[in-house]
């Protein structure tokens, strides 16, 4: 009776060591979530105020009631088409992602379970390419565009945008090093002696298998794509419909920038992004938890 008493006080004196620990733990992230998040706040608060409230001294740091205002001047310009600007992001950013979806994973089967000369060499050229930053072939590839069938190229028109994004070398190694360990090659050799073929393989036995991983996959490249900047604003700057980051620019160009304007398109363009985390925020867990678990 003693040594079970003896032992439930010493267990009562431990338990309160933890207590500070884990509390110090959630006060930490709280704190860094608080700074992450801020800037998100500061920029709904700007969107939704007057000019003469960004001009206060202590700063306004709670939201206003012309929101609505600014987000109808913001669409109602006539120099940035903000809303067809929208609309081309969403098709952009659509498009690539679905083809880096395919391509990548058909190609990270190929370079994982498929038997064929030269796979090595070729997997090494692909992790090589992402050593070389993008902006050294924005020349060429600019004119390359020029040089595509049509009528001036594909430069000043979507294409231009959609197709040097078809498919990418981080796509391409992140899904070989998935389905390494996702698909067993027994299960590959129990389909081939079913009679099924290479391509029924990829459908049937593997998208199933990799679908948490094709889910990160889709939201970082349709994150990556809504964000990208450069190229779009190379080969679009001089159309009247861009993306919506090269909208953006737009609106803060000028003389006199109006910030609650800039701010206001921000915050739309920042919208389906917030969604899109929101939906797969589970999926990128699950797919990076499966991945620790495998390796």
């Amino acid at each position: 009776m003693s040594a079970s008493n003896s032992r439930r006080a010493a267990l009562m004196g431990r338990a309160p060591q933890h207590l500070p620990g884990s509390v110090r733990t959630y006060l930490f992230l709280s704190v860094v979530i608080a700074f992450s998040a801020f800037p998100l706040y500061w920029m709904f608060v700007i969107a939704t105020n007057t000019d003469e409230a960004l001009a206060k001294i202590p700063p306004q740091v709670l939201p206003g009631g012309q929101l609505v205002t600014n987000l109808r001047e913001v669409f109602s310009m006539q120099d940035v088409f903000f809303l067809q600007s929208l609309g081309n992001s969403v098709i952009v950013s659509t498009v690539v992602t679905a083809s880096v979806l395919f391509f990548c994973s058909l190609a990270g089967f190929a370079f994982a379970k498929l038997r064929f000369k030269g796979r090595n060499a070729l997997m090494v050229m692909v992790i090589l390419t992402m050593t070389v930053p993008n902006q050294l072939g924005v020349v060429a590839l600019y004119i390359l565009m020029g040089r595509m069938p049509g009528e001036g190229g594909w430069n000043g028109t979507l294409l231009a945008v959609i197709v040097p994004g078809l498919v990418s070398a981080f796509g391409v190694f992140y899904m070989r090093q998935f389905i390494l360990d996702a698909v067993p090659d027994e299960l590959v050799e129990a389909a081939r002696m079913d009679g099924a073929s290479t391509m029924r393989i990829f459908w049937s036995v593997v998208v199933p298998a990799v679908r948490p991983a094709m889910a990160v996959l889709g939201l970082l490249t349709f994150v990556a794509t809504w964000n990208e900047f450069q190229w779009p604003l190379i080969t679009l700057g001089g159309t009247d419909y861009p993306t919506s980051m090269v909208a953006l620019s737009d609106l803060a160009s000028g003389n006199y920038v109006l910030y609650r304007r800039v701010l206001a398109g921000a915050l739309v363009a920042t919208l389906p992004l917030l969604v899109m985390l929101f939906i797969g925020g589970r999926q990128i867990v699950r797919g990076i938890m499966e991945g620790a678990v495998k390796s």
